[in-house]
């Protein structure tokens, strides 16, 4: 099989894109690093091997499929190294996510969203239109849109992009510096022997399966300071402040301690794909971010207008 470099739904970053954002999708990308006989069909059958031929010829024949000229390729056309082509992703059929996000702030710089459970950030796997980046590009017409930072597709609440390439790494710059100010909040079993509000360290590090993440030995890496809020019987309502920003920082945390977050199909124990499932979304929430803006220097503050739900409520 040939080598190839492939770069994803980040096209809108690139000096030159030969094909337009579509009903909010931007084109993918990939490199050619070898030649390749056989033509473009071929290889484009083989390099996608769980889509079907008449798929592929089907986008050939609609010319969504060109080269960094923007060139229409053909089913014969050469595959050479050194080569980059351009087109679509598609999805055959895609679940629609019953849920609506909800903007919360707008310039020209920043687009401030309230996102639903279960919407992911942007497109992977068998999401695509119905990822939050796609609604979005598609709603504002906004092409340049990217998120700053992520949120995963289980959490609810404040999620922060980009929509303005001059000042896009200015604003991305505040969270590799940690001057961002995240506070989430959960529902979990109520927490025993410890005076609130306490910090909980560990050392994370990517865990067996690629989607989860474990705790190790070491120095820590990663950091939350956990306060009750309120608690109601067993369970419990609590604020969580993430000094650091590890994948799954705040649920894995929660999970060590001995109080998963209620619905957690990933901790302690990663439970079998619920698929399309909306019935019971993860009770964690992105409830406020603030942070000092970098052109300005305004304090600035947003926050979730969700709420959580205890059981039976």
């Amino acid at each position: 099989m040939a080598r190839f470099v492939r770069k994803g739904h980040q096209a809108e970053a690139n000096s030159h894109v030969p094909l337009p954002i579509r009903d909010g999708v931007a084109p993918s990308y990939l490199w050619i690093t070898e030649d390749r006989p056989g033509g473009m069909l071929r290889f484009l059958e083989e390099r996608f091997s769980e889509i079907a031929g008449p798929s592929w010829l089907d986008r050939l024949a609609r010319g969504d499929v060109v080269d960094a000229k923007g060139e229409v390729l053909g089913p014969d056309s050469h595959v050479r190294q050194g080569m980059r082509i351009w087109y679509y992703r598609e999805l055959d059929e895609e679940t629609p996510i019953p849920f609506e996000e909800a903007i919360l702030f707008q310039d020209e710089h920043l687009l401030v969203v309230d996102k639903p459970h279960f919407v992911p950030m942007i497109p992977t796997g068998r999401f695509l239109r119905e990822t939050l980046l796609v609604r979005l590009k598609r709603k504002l017409e906004l092409p340049h849109l990217t998120p700053i930072h992520r949120l995963d597709r289980e959490t609810a609440g404040v999620v922060i992009f980009s929509h303005n390439l001059a000042t896009r790494g200015t604003y991305q710059s505040m969270f590799q510096k940690r001057s961002i100010r995240k506070v989430y909040e959960a529902l979990a079993p109520m927490l025993a022997g410890h005076a609130f509000p306490f910090t909980y360290r560990s050392r994370m590090v990517d865990g067996d399966k690629f989607f989860v993440m474990k705790e190790e030995a070491g120095e820590p890496n990663s950091e939350t300071r956990v306060e009750l809020i309120e608690q109601r019987g067993a369970l419990a309502h609590y604020r969580l402040h993430p000094h650091t920003g590890r994948k799954h920082q705040l649920r894995l945390h929660m999970a060590s301690l001995g109080v998963p977050i209620l619905n957690d199909a990933f901790y302690p124990v990663a439970l079998p794909c619920k698929g399309d499932d909306f019935s019971a979304p993860l009770q964690l929430l992105a409830r406020r971010i603030g942070f000092d803006d970098p052109l300005t220097g305004a304090a600035r503050s947003f926050e979730s207008r969700r709420v959580l739900h205890w059981p039976g409520v």
